[in-house]
C-alpha cells in the first residue's frame, strides 16, 4: 500500500489552526487511513490506492477538514483562462493519443513540497496511470517553455538532454541505457516511432511516458508549473490531471487552462457530476435511521456537496474523485461523514440460532491436521498479479482472467493457483529462521464456459533438507489421519517442479493436483536461497 509523511507542524499550517496531534492521529483511521509509523514531529499513514488524491498531504488534509468541521463540502477547482495552447499532431493517434494539461502559477515550493508531489506523481503513475502504461505525468518549469507546444512523435534517433543527465542522450540511449528507460521501455518496444513534446523553438519538453527533459526541471526556486498528462484513455488523463490540480491549488497555485487542439483532444473541463442518492438506500444499508438532513450533513463532512429534489438526493462529486462510480460509493461517504463510531451494532430479529456448514466443518478438518503436522497458514488475496502467478513461475497464462479496470497492478488477475502467493510469502519472509512450512486454504478460479470457483490446499516447506518425499509423506498423513484416503503418486512434468522430482496425485482414479522439488530457477525468481517442496491439490470434488 502507498505510504505518505504527514509533517504534524506543516498539517497545522494547511489546516489554517492548531489541532492537538493526538486529534489528528485519532481522527486519520475514521477517513481510511492506516497508520504505519509515528514519531514527534510525523506520522506515516497507508492510503487505499483507490483514493488517489490521499496521495499527498494536501489530499489528506482536505478530508481531515471535513471531519473535524473546519471546512465542509465540495472544494471547488478555479480555473482561469489561459493563453497557450498545445497541438496534438495526428501521429500521436496509434501510439499515445490522448493529451491534456493546465498551468499553476504564482507559488512557491519548498523541500517537502517537491517531494509530495513527486511522490504524488509516482503514486499516480503506478495506480490509475497502470504504470505509465495507461496514463503518465510530466511537470515542468513553465517559465522554460515557449508555447505553443507540439505533441508528435519522432524517430528513436531524436536527441535531448533528459532529467537526472547532463549530456544529450537519443531516445533509443534512454530507453536503453538509464534505469527509467529500461523499466518502461516494454510500453514502447513495438513502437517504430516515439511520442515527444517540443517547445515552439525546437526544444524537447517531454518523453512521456518515460521522462522529462532537463530544460524543464522544477526546484524551490520555480513558481509556475505545467502539468501535461499523456494518456492512452481520455478519461483517465483528465481524472490523473484534476488529482494533480487539486494539490497545487491546497498548496497555493492559481490554475489557468490550457488550450488542447488535434487528433481528437479538447480543453479538459474537469468539471465536477451528479449522482441521485435515495436516503432509504442509506438507511437500510447502514442499518441505521437518519434523516436526509443529516445524510446531507454526512455527505459534505466528506467532502462532497449535497442538496435535497424531491425526497432525493443530489449529490455532487469533484472531478479528483475517481474512486466514486455508483450510489453505494455514496453510501460508505455519508458512513464516513456520520462517523464509523457511531455505528452501533444491533442484534439481528431472527431468533433461530446458526452453525457451521459441512464445507466448512472438513476444511476445519484439513486445517487442524496441516497445523498438526507443523505447518502455518497463510492466506493470499485471490487478486495477484501476473509477474507473481505466472512469469516467475514459469506457467502457462493462455487462461489468464483478467479484471477491468482494477486499481492496482499488483491485483489485476484472478489467481488459477496457490503456489505462486505462497512462494511470494516465502521470498517476503527471508530473513525469518527456516524451516518455513506454510499450508493454504484457499478459492482458485478456472476459465471454462463461464468462471468456476474451486477450493484447493496447497503447502509448502522449505529448508535445506527438503525434498520430494518429506511432502509426500505429509500429503499422505492429511489423506489418511483425516479422510482415511489413499493416493497414488505418478511421475509427471509440471512448469513449476524439477523434472523427475515430480508427480501428479491421484485419488480413486481422479488426478487431483501435482507435487515436487521446486525448480531452482522458480525459487531464484523470488529471491530465495533455501530449497523449496510442495503441493497442491483440489479439494473440491474430492471432500465435498
Amino acid at each position: 500500500m502507498p505510504v505518505v509523511t504527514l509533517y504534524f507542524d506543516r498539517m497545522n499550517k494547511i489546516l489554517g489552526r492548531k489541532i492537538p496531534k493526538a486529534k489528528i492521529v485519532d481522527t486519520l483511521p475514521f477517513i481510511g487511513l492506516d497508520i504505519e509509523e509515528e514519531t514527534n514531529d510525523h506520522i506515516n499513514v497507508e492510503y487505499s490506492p483507490n483514493r488517489p488524491d490521499y496521495s499527498t498531504d494536501y489530499g489528506i488534509i482536505t478530508g481531515l477538514q471535513g471531519l473535524l468541521g473546519i471546512k465542509l463540502g465540495m472544494p471547488v477547482l478555479k480555473i482561469k483562462s489561459g493563453k497557450n495552447l498545445i497541438k496534438a499532431d495526428v501521429s500521436v493517434s496509434k501510439v499515445r493519443p490522448y493529451v491534456t494539461a493546465i498551468e499553476a502559477r504564482n507559488g512557491t515550493l519548498n523541500d517537502e513540497t517537491i517531494r509530495q508531489i513527486i511522490t504524488m506523481q509516482e503514486d499516480l503513475h503506478n495506480g490509475l496511470g497502470r504504470r505509465r502504461k495507461k496514463a503518465s505525468i510530466g511537470i515542468h518549469d513553465l517559465d522554460k517553455i515557449k508555447f505553443p507546444l507540439y505533441y508528435k512523435t519522432v524517430s528513436k534517433d531524436h536527441s535531448f538532454v533528459p532529467l537526472e543527465s547532463e549530456t544529450s542522450m537519443t531516445v533509443k540511449e534512454i530507453l536503453e541505457k538509464t534505469e527509467t528507460g529500461k523499466k518502461y521501455e516494454h510500453i514502447l518496444e513495438e513502437k517504430q516511432k516515439v511520442p515527444i513534446m517540443i517547445d515552439s523553438v525546437g526544444n524537447t519538453v517531454s518523453f512521456p511516458p518515460i521522462t522529462n527533459a532537463k530544460l524543464t526541471e522544477v526546484n524551490n526556486k520555480t513558481r509556475n508549473l505545467l502539468v501535461e498528462v499523456t494518456a492512452t484513455d481520455k478519461n483517465a488523463a483528465e481524472g490523473v490531471l484534476a488529482v494533480v490540480a487539486n494539490a497545487l491549488q491546497i498548496a497555493g497555485f492559481q490554475l489557468f487552462s490550457v488550450k488542447i487542439t488535434g487528433a481528437n483532444n479538447s480543453t479538459p473541463s474537469l468539471k465536477s457530476r451528479d449522482l441521485i442518492l435515495e436516503p432509504e438506500l442509506v438507511n437500510k444499508t447502514l442499518g441505521i435511521d437518519i434523516s436526509s438532513i443529516m445524510i446531507i450533513k454526512s455527505l459534505k463532512k466528506s467532502r462532497l456537496d449535497a442538496k435535497m429534489r424531491g425526497k432525493k438526493i443530489v449529490c455532487t462529486i469533484p472531478r479528483y474523485r475517481t474512486d466514486i462510480f455508483g450510489v453505494m460509493d455514496l453510501v460508505e461517504e455519508v458512513a464516513l461523514g456520520y462517523g464509523i463510531q457511531n455505528l452501533v451494532p444491533t442484534m439481528p430479529p431472527s431468533v433461530s440460532a446458526g452453525e457451521r456448514n459441512d464445507i466448512t466443518k472438513t476444511l476445519e478438518t484439513v486445517r487442524s491436521i496441516m497445523i498438526g503436522l507443523g505447518y502455518i497458514e497463510v492466506m493470499n488475496f485471490e487478486l495477484t498479479s501476473k509477474e507473481i502467478l505466472y512469469e516467475k513461475t514459469h506457467r502457462d497464462s493462455s487462461k489468464i482472467i483478467s479484471v477491468a479496470d482494477s486499481k492496482s497492478q499488483e491485483h489485476i488477475i484472478l489467481r488459477d493457483a496457490l503456489l505462486p502467493g505462497m512462494m511470494e510469502v516465502l521470498s517476503r519472509n527471508i530473513h525469518e529462521s527456516y524451516p518455513q512450512k506454510i499450508f493454504e486454504i484457499g478459492t482458485v478460479f478456472e476459465k471454462a464456459s463461464s468462471i468456476n470457483e474451486i477450493v484447493h490446499l496447497a503447502c509448502l516447506s522449505s529448508h535445506k533438507d527438503v525434498n520430494f518425499t518429506e511432502v509426500k509423506s505429509v500429503l499422505q498423513s492429511l489423506l489418511k489421519t483425516g479422510f482415511n484416503l489413499t493416493c497414488d503418486t505418478i511421475p509427471q512434468k509440471e512448469p513449476m517442479f524439477v523434472g523427475g522430482r515430480t508427480a501428479s496425485i491421484v485419488i480413486s482414479g481422479k488426478k487431483l493436483g501435482a507435487m515436487g522439488e521446486v525448480d531452482p530457477k522458480i525459487t531464484d525468481n523470488f529471491k530465495l536461497r533455501t530449497p523449496v517442496s510442495g503441493f497442491e491439490m483440489k479439494l473440491t470434488d474430492l471432500l465435498f
